[in-house]
C-alpha cells in the first residue's frame, strides 16, 4: 500500500510516500480503508521529535492519528463492526507506528466509532482529535446549562468544536480570537472578544461577575484566566501544564469510542459542525504541515487518501 513515511526526526523534507506491507488486524483491531486523514499540530511536533520522551518511535513512522473510511476487514474480537462500516477514529497508538496517512490503517477497536451521516469524509476525518479534545475537557469540566463559558483560541480548530459542544449543554460562551474569526464565532453562537492587552476588562463587560468555566486552549493566559473566574470557577487548559498548580485540570485527549459516538450524535442533530480549511493530496503531506504550522487556518487541513 502507499503511504507518506519519514525514516528519522526532522523537519517537513524527510516526508516521502512509498510503497509500504499492510497492517496486520489483531483480535480487537479494525482495519480501516482510508479515504480521508486529518492534520493536527501535534502531527508535526512529533515528526520533529518534540515527544520523544512520550512516545518510542518504530522507523519509518507513518505520521497521523485522525480518519474517516471503510471498515476493510476485522479481527477476531471485534462484534462491533462489520466489513463496509463507515468509521472514523483517532487512531493513536502507545508509540509511533501504523498511522493514518496511508491507504490502510489498523486501529484498535476502542478507538473506533460510525461515521456521522452528516458529515462527509474530509469532516469526519478533521472531527476526532479536536473534538474529543474540546469534549473531554468540557465534559471533565462539568460544564451544565445556564453557565457563562470563557474559550481562550475560540477561533481554532479545537476551540470552534468547544464553542459548539458548551452550547449544545446550554452554557453560555464568551470566545477570545482575533477580529477575523469574529463573526465565524457569532455565527457558531458564541461572544467573541479580542485577545491581548485589556482581555480582562471587555469580558468583564459581558460578564460583570466573571465566568463560572475558563478553557485555555493557547497557553499563556493563565493570570487573565484566573482573573476572569468567579469564586468556585473551573479552570482547564491542554496547552498549560502548570494549571494543575492552581486546581486546575490539564488534559491530553485519549481515544474513547464512547465519546467519539456523542461527537456525531451532536454532528447529526445538527449541533456540530467541522469547517475545512483546506484538502491536500497524499503526495503534498509537507504542504498540509506547513499550513499547519502557520497556526492561521480557518478550519481542518485533511489529507485525501482516496475519493
Amino acid at each position: 500500500m502507499r503511504a507518506a513515511i519519514y525514516d528519522s526526526y526532522g523537519g517537513t523534507d524527510r516526508i516521502r510516500v512509498t510503497d509500504v506491507p499492510e497492517p496486520k488486524v489483531g483480535p480487537a483491531t479494525v482495519l480501516i480503508r482510508v479515504r480521508s486523514a486529518g492534520v493536527n499540530p501535534v502531527d508535526w511536533k512529533v515528526m520533529a521529535g518534540y515527544l520523544d520522551g512520550m512516545f518510542d518511535a518504530v522507523f519509518p513512522v507513518i505520521p497521523g492519528w485522525d480518519v474517516s473510511g471503510v471498515v476493510e476487514a476485522v479481527g477476531l474480537d471485534t462484534p462491533e463492526f462489520q466489513v463496509g462500516d463507515e468509521v472514523m477514529a483517532y487512531a493513536r497508538k502507545d508509540a509511533l507506528i501504523g498511522g493514518t496517512f496511508a491507504e490502510l490503517v489498523a486501529v484498535p477497536v476502542r478507538a473506533v466509532a460510525r461515521k456521522p451521516a452528516s458529515l462527509d469524509w474530509h469532516q469526519a476525518a478533521g472531527l476526532p482529535l479536536a473534538g474529543l479534545t474540546a469534549y473531554q475537557l468540557i465534559d471533565r469540566l462539568e460544564v451544565a446549562e445556564g453557565e457563562t463559558v470563557l474559550i481562550h483560541n475560540a477561533g481554532g480548530g479545537v476551540g470552534s468544536l468547544a464553542v459548539q459542544i458548551a452550547i449544545a449543554r446550554g452554557a453560555r460562551v464568551i470566545g477570545t480570537a482575533g477580529e477575523g474569526n469574529h463573526e465565524r464565532l457569532r455565527e457558531l453562537g458564541a461572544e467573541p472578544v479580542a485577545y491581548g492587552d485589556g482581555l480582562v476588562e471587555r469580558v468583564r463587560a459581558l460578564a460583570p461577575e466573571g465566568v463560572d468555566v475558563s478553557l485555555d486552549l493557547v497557553g499563556g493566559v493563565l493570570g487573565q484566566a484566573k482573573a476572569l473566574l468567579r469564586e468556585g470557577g473551573r479552570l482547564g487548559s491542554i496547552a498549560d501544564g502548570s494549571v494543575a498548580e492552581h486546581g486546575g485540570l490539564s488534559l491530553w485527549a485519549r481515544p474513547s469510542s464512547a465519546d467519539l459516538a456523542v461527537l456525531a450524535r451532536l454532528a447529526d442533530d445538527g449541533d456540530l459542525t467541522v469547517p475545512i480549511d483546506a484538502v491536500h493530496p497524499l503526495d503534498d503531506v509537507a504542504g498540509a504541515f506547513e499550513r499547519s504550522m502557520t497556526g492561521h487556518t480557518a478550519g481542518k487541513i485533511v489529507i485525501e487518501i482516496s475519493a
